[in-house]
């Protein structure tokens, strides 16, 4: 069977037994600050599971895309030396929600497994929880397995958790041997070859574990089942690991005809070249292009590090098989051929996946490169201490800052009889990727820990909490709102509450539950409402407003004077100026990105978008700045649209007939059965989008656009700043006023202001150049600050300290004073306020006898700084000017050891 026919069948097979076939998540989980990504089958049913999401269905089938580089679930280092570990992986799952348990499941998939695919009852065996005496009963029954092919093992391998935290409980396995003609080995052996092979998980969800690691009972027992589709393909197309399949076969090959190899199979280890390296940058690609599709970006932190960590060991391994040119872009579309068909996303971003890895490899490539140049520096200064090992701290500088990999560190240093230290590095590497998920996660956690208090269940009372209605869409106002929970806010928790109170002088931090309102919660890009809620005798200032999963919004709030209480009526005010700010920009937001596809074309994609009262902000896909003209043609776009005064048309309809009719739908973003989208016609342009925010009922009320600013963000990314209706007035006005100012500093009308600074300019230079020359005269002639050549230990050397100068110039007088001195060594020293420069030159002749870079470095030390270079010419700089004699002093005295020593 073909990948594409087995991951269908199990579909079509739980399709007709009432399972809802639901689409793949995004790799990224949405809303959930407790994974990085998605690496399970259940994680987008994870609330669902825990009781805080109502089930869609009571069952569920899905073929889920899933990552695994980071927490509990890392398989990063085995990928390439083994058959069946990978980064990226789909996973084919059966769901239920309180619906069947395991009895249905094990015959759901047994049924499949026999008699769907037909794999011989005689090749498989079932484990099972060591004290699961039901689930062994139930494998008996409902599969004829005789006994010594049911096991029931411990927890490490039948106990199953999402991660630290979350939904987990017992689970029952089935394995096939994958080797039947050969005499069977006990269970042990067989495992741990890989010759026993596991093809399903069903997991039985009873608990939620905590984070002080106790179990709590689950509100309904649950099914989460996983059968990784890699594995099954290689067990139904009969091929010995997961990259024989028709999911792999084509990648390895491309790349090893790139490579100018061919790709064998062979297993023997980690360094069983070129078969491991194929493996590799195989795996890694389909990752890098899952996660470029779902809208990841390479950086140097959370999920955009784990990315560029992906795809420069990719490189890492490209550069083993002698891949030294970009090459990993040219393979993107193998993935996309490979399995477009399962997830469109694939095309409709290739472009700009191509695009982006291009610029991530040449970036790489060029890091390596100047990386080797620094960790070469570092072996010598630490060579110069008598040491022979890079510390962890050094290592982990080159490989964060500098992209070095720890591979090509290690390789580098034992060439020069050096050692790493690689368990101060693994530390200096966990740190960061703690900071990492604090710094993705501590708002969500934030979140998290209200929608807890807010939502759960609480002692003595509280409505029970859905999700909340939003009539804010048409108005900023509502006169009746009911508040049914409160939580008092501090510095580092949330704690329920039946009352806020609050006074002047003494105001209180909390958060309220309504049951309607029409505060917009962030999302979308859009940032969240704030204004008043108001009662009889008292009112609340609205900080900011958000919303869970669920649907629950919640209102931060400031009580100033009264008390606030669960139960009461509030009437509800939004900052209308603001909203109708926001509105405009929101709005202007969908319009920019159209015209940025008109103008750039369709492989443009939306990053990351920020809607605010004073600007907007949209990230997106590209692979250069964007030119004046294209951003000229942009801007007017967008203004004839505004001009045009187009009425905005916002309806709400299935997600299916949305994007039929071409509403963009962002892949980070979740979305129901019923979406929302915002239309806007225009002369031979439209603006067509599903999004929940809010917008103008008219482009002519955006008034003025304006771009602000254009530049990089990351590798393949751009973005756009822009501002509409009174900002882009008042940005008109301020860049009038500067240019007015100008006008009569220079004493010249507008239109003559750039002939006026290109004159003024080419005067300036003039002056330079006439600057330098004397100050070249002045240093080559009788000598400046009583320098000129002395004698030291039988060598001539010229200390001067001299005026400061560009860097360049200083170096042009080293070079001309040690060209006109024939041999000898040059020291020259610049200061000025709080900067000290010193530069060192050496004739060929006393190259073997004095050091360059140890005499500056000696010199720099005084001035509390460093440096150091070549033997021959070397620069330093320091902050303490007023220590640049004995800057000089130290020099000479360094050049006199030197000389002394090599004597």
């Amino acid at each position: 069977m073909k990948s594409r026919e087995i991951r269908q069948s199990f579909l079509d097979y739980f399709a007709q037994r009432d399972h809802r076939v639901f689409p793949s998540a995004p790799l990224v989980p949405h809303g959930d600050a407790t994974l990085l990504f998605t690496n399970a089958g259940m994680v987008p049913f994870k609330n669902v599971f825990l009781g805080a999401e109502a089930a869609e269905a009571p069952r569920a089938a899905s073929s889920q895309k899933c990552l695994r580089v980071s927490g509990k679930h890392n398989d990063l280092e085995n990928v390439g030396p083994s058959r069946r570990h990978h980064t990226f992986f789909e996973m084919l799952g059966n769901f239920s929600f309180g619906d069947y348990f395991k009895e249905e499941a094990i015959a759901f998939a047994w049924e499949l497994v026999t008699g769907v695919w037909q794999l011989p009852k005689e090749h498989l065996f079932a484990t099972v929880f060591e004290t699961d005496d039901e689930a062994h009963d139930l494998w008996g029954r409902i599969s004829d397995l005789p006994p010594e092919r049911i096991l029931r093992c411990g927890a490490k391998d039948n106990f199953w958790s999402m991660g630290e935290v979350g939904p987990c409980g017992p689970c029952s396995e089935i394995f096939v041997d994958t080797d039947p003609d050969k005499p069977l080995v006990d269970w042990q052996e067989g495992d741990a070859s890989g010759r026993y092979l596991e093809i399903w998980n069903l997991v039985f969800m009873e608990s939620e574990r905590r984070e002080d690691g106790s179990l709590t009972p689950l509100p309904n027992p649950s099914i989460d089942t996983g059968a990784g589709l890699e594995r099954l393909a290689s067990v139904l197309q009969r091929v010995g690991s997961n990259y024989e399949t028709d999911l792999f076969r084509p990648v390895l090959e491309a790349a090893a005809t790139l490579a100018g190899t061919s790709y064998g199979a062979r297993f023997e280890g980690a360094g069983s070249a070129p078969d491991t390296s194929l493996r590799v940058i195989a795996d890694h690609l389909r990752a890098v292009t899952f996660l470029l599709a779902d809208g990841v970006i390479p950086g140097n932190e959370g999920r955009g590090y784990v990315l560029r960590r992906i795809l420069r060991r990719a490189l890492r391994h490209g550069l083993r098989l002698g891949l030294e040119e970009p090459f990993l872009h040219r393979l993107v579309p193998v993935v996309e051929e490979t399995l477009g068909g399962a997830y469109d996303e694939l095309a409709a971003t290739q472009e700009a996946t191509v695009a982006t890895v291009r610029a991530e490899e040449e970036k790489f490539l060029g890091t390596v490169a100047s990386g080797a140049r620094q960790l070469q520096e570092e072996i010598e200064a630490a060579r110069e201490q008598g040491l022979a090992q890079l510390s962890g701290a050094q290592v982990f500088q080159l490989y964060d800052t500098h992209g070095m990999p720890l591979e090509v560190i290690e390789e580098i240093a034992e060439e020069e009889r050096f050692t790493v230290d690689r368990q101060g590095f693994e530390e200096e590497l966990e740190q960061q990727r703690k900071r990492s998920r604090a710094a993705t996660g501590e708002g969500q956690r934030r979140l998290q820990q209200l929608q807890q208090v807010l939502t759960g269940s609480q002692e003595g009372g509280g409505e029970e909490v859905t999700a909340t209605a939003f009539d804010g869409y048409g108005c900023t106002e509502l006169d009746q709102a009911k508040v049914l929970r409160l939580a008092r806010l501090t510095a580092d928790q949330a704690v329920a509450a039946t009352a806020l109170s609050g006074k002047e002088g003494d105001a209180t931090e909390g958060a309220v539950v309504l049951d309607r309102t029409v505060f917009y919660a962030e999302g979308g890009g859009q940032v969240g409402d704030v204004g008043e809620l108001r009662w009889d005798g008292g009112r609340a200032r609205v900080t900011d407003t958000r919303k869970n999963n669920s649907g629950v919004i919640f209102h931060l709030v400031t009580v100033l004077e009264g008390q606030l209480q669960a139960g009461q009526q509030v009437s509800l005010h939004v900052d209308s100026p603001r909203r109708h700010s926001v509105e405009r920009n929101h709005t202007a937001t969908h319009l920019l990105h159209a015209a940025l596809r008109e103008v750039l074309g369709t492989s443009v994609r939306q990053a990351g978008s920020l809607v605010a009262p004073d600007r907007l902000r949209f990230d997106f896909t590209y692979p250069r700045p964007v030119s004046d003209e294209e951003r000229r043609r942009i801007e007017d776009l967008v203004n004839h649209w505004v001009l045009e005064a187009q009425p905005t048309r916002i309806e709400e309809q299935s997600y299916q007939e949305a994007v039929a009719a071409g509403a963009m739908a962002l892949f980070g973003e979740k979305y129901g059965d019923v979406v929302r989208t915002v239309a806007v016609p225009g002369e031979g342009l439209r603006s067509l989008e599903l999004c929940g925010g809010c917008h103008v009922a008219n482009t002519g009320a955006i008034g003025p656009f304006l771009i602000t600013a254009e530049q990089g963000i990351a590798s393949g990314v751009r973005r756009i700043e822009a501002v509409t209706g009174a900002g882009a007035l008042e940005r008109v006005r301020e860049q009038g006023a500067v240019l007015a100012s100008v006008e009569e500093a220079l004493g010249a009308p507008a239109a003559e202001i750039p002939a006026r600074v290109e004159t003024l300019r080419a005067q300036l230079k003039e002056r330079d150049a006439e600057l330098a020359k004397m100050r070249l005269q002045l240093v080559s002639g009788a000598g400046a600050g009583g320098g000129g050549a002395e004698e030291v230990a039988g060598v001539a050397v010229n200390l001067q300290e001299v005026p400061f100068a560009p860097v360049p110039e200083l170096r042009n007088m080293a070079d001309s004073l040690r060209s006109k001195q024939g041999s000898g060594v040059v020291v020259l020293g610049a200061a000025q306020p709080g900067k000290v420069m010193l530069l060192a030159a050496v004739s060929e002749d006393l190259v073997g006898r004095v050091h360059a870079g140890k005499v500056v470095k000696a010199a720099a030390q005084v001035v509390g700084g460093g440096g150091g270079g070549r033997p021959d010419f070397a620069q330093a700089g320091g902050k303490d000017a007023d220590k640049l004699p004995e800057a000089l002093d130290a020099a000479r005295e360094e050049i006199r050891q030197q000389l002394e020593v090599g004597d």
